[in-house]
């Protein structure tokens, strides 16, 4: 069965989307949509707590302690630049990236280095 409406344009098969077990993901509303459309959407579910299996995960708990604790942003602004650096100065330690993905060692031959891109 063809995807209707506008996702059609960008999906000819059925989307899987791997998904933690966050309450908005498994809301009634969501699973409701997702009955009428079983045939081009299907969630599959994380076990319950598993954040080595879900990268942004990993990212996010390297981000929290790599944040200044001698200075917390105060708006919006300093938070998203504080951020920002975090990631530029990741982009410049490959073997950090490297030994967090999969959970592998960082001086592991055979992790890929990963870049995160950082819109400007």
């Amino acid at each position: 069965m063809p995807v209707p409406g506008p996702a059609r344009r960008h999906f000819a098969h059925k989307v899987h989307l791997a998904v933690d077990r966050h309450s908005a993901h498994r809301s009634k509303r969501v699973r409701a949509w997702l009955t009428d459309h079983k045939d081009q959407v299907e969630l599959h579910f994380l076990p319950s707590y598993s954040p080595e299996l879900n990268p942004d995960e990993v990212v996010n708990a390297d981000l929290k302690r790599s944040l200044p604790h001698t200075h917390r942003a105060r708006n919006q602004a300093e938070l998203a630049a504080e951020t920002r650096r975090f990631f530029h100065r990741r982009q410049r330690q490959p073997h950090i990236v490297r030994g967090s993905a999969a959970g592998t060692s960082a001086t592991s031959p055979t992790s890929e280095p990963h870049k995160f891109l950082i819109n400007r």
